[in-house]
């Protein structure tokens, strides 16, 4: 079984690069994946050093492989095509670094979201059409998809100038939110340097198949995330899109920034769904199936957990993560 195994260290954005990696490896894990902008700091990958001294690349590269780690992917997932000054432009840039840095440290993959742009050239906010049986909101799709081939044409050669590819986080609240509007964006941009991140957890609270989208997909799917779903009782009286939240102070000590003056709101106490540590949604024979499907695609691809269940501390839910992760990979 060839497929990388590890995980993306937001979750232990506390500690320094060198104890982050430590963690992973007692873990069992040898695939790394670390932010570089976007909505969260990157406190494990200093862009600016690394991009103008190729010394500071090679000592970078050297704290994985002395561990026997690999540096699979750079994640800056955000919004580049938010109309917000504070937000989008910043967050375009902060992709297009991030492409360069990868093409100079020989990252293969760069993990980020297509963005959604407002309703039309005048709007100040963002805005994602859920369901647009009210025809004004083809108008609106129509605005935002001539918005996102312009930006994503250029973003796909950028890529292949820089060798990478741009693998999209299929995640709602972006225009790329499915596989079908996955395919969309590609066919639109005759991108060759453009697929898909399989994190399936936002794949389940809507419903689909995922084993099904990895095989509809086939090679668009350039890289994974390693993220549980799942439904939970108060689907009963909210659905799954539900607008219960509530806002966080901008004085809390936690909050986790989306742009300048912008943060996560709180969920609500009974929600419809939520985010789990690999293995409490879905069982460990599901994750093989999981795994298999993406090693169909390409067996070498790496499969990089996203610890977000809030029930568990991050080294216990890293943990159990990597636990059920691995017994998935045993049984393939």
């Amino acid at each position: 079984m060839a497929l990388k195994l590890g995980a993306y260290t937001a979750c232990l954005h506390d500690r320094p690069l060198a104890e982050a990696l430590d963690v992973l490896q007692a873990n069992g894990l040898t695939s790394v994946e670390v932010n570089t902008g976007g909505f969260i700091p990157s406190p494990h990958c200093h862009v600016d050093l690394l991009l103008s001294s190729e010394r500071a690349r090679r000592d970078y590269l050297d704290v994985f492989a002395s561990r026997g780690m690999e540096l699979t992917g750079l994640n800056c997932n955000g919004n580049p095509l938010n109309p917000l000054p504070g937000v989008g432009p910043k967050h375009a840039d902060d992709l297009r670094r991030t492409i360069e840095l990868a093409g100079l440290l020989g990252v293969r993959n760069v993990v980020t979201m297509s963005g959604t742009p407002g309703s039309d050239p005048d709007a100040r906010y963002p805005s994602w059409v859920v369901n647009p049986w009210d025809g004004v909101y083809m108008d609106v799709l129509d605005y935002q998809w001539d918005v996102a081939a312009d930006f994503w044409t250029d973003i796909d050669a950028l890529a292949r100038a820089n060798g990478v590819r741009v693998a999209i986080e299929m995640h709602p609240h972006n225009l790329v939110f499915s596989p079908v509007t996955l395919r969309k964006l590609v066919d639109l941009t005759g991108a060759t340097n453009v697929g898909a991140e399989m994190d399936p957890s936002h794949l389940m609270w809507q419903g689909m198949d995922v084993v099904a989208c990895i095989r509809d997909l086939g090679p668009l799917v350039f890289h994974a995330a390693a993220k549980d779903a799942m439904i939970t009782p108060g689907v009963d009286i909210r659905g799954v899109l539900d607008t219960s939240f509530e806002r966080v102070p901008a004085d809390a000590p936690d909050k986790v920034p989306t742009g300048y003056g912008f943060w996560c709101n709180a969920w609500p106490q009974d929600p419809g769904w939520r985010f789990v540590a690999v293995g409490v949604g879905h069982d460990v024979d599901y994750w093989t199936e999981f795994l298999r499907a993406l090693a169909e695609v390409d067996p070498d691809m790496a499969v990089n957990i996203e610890h977000e269940d809030a029930a568990y501390s991050r080294l216990d839910g890293l943990a159990l993560a990597a636990q059920n992760l691995r017994a998935a990979a045993d049984k393939m």
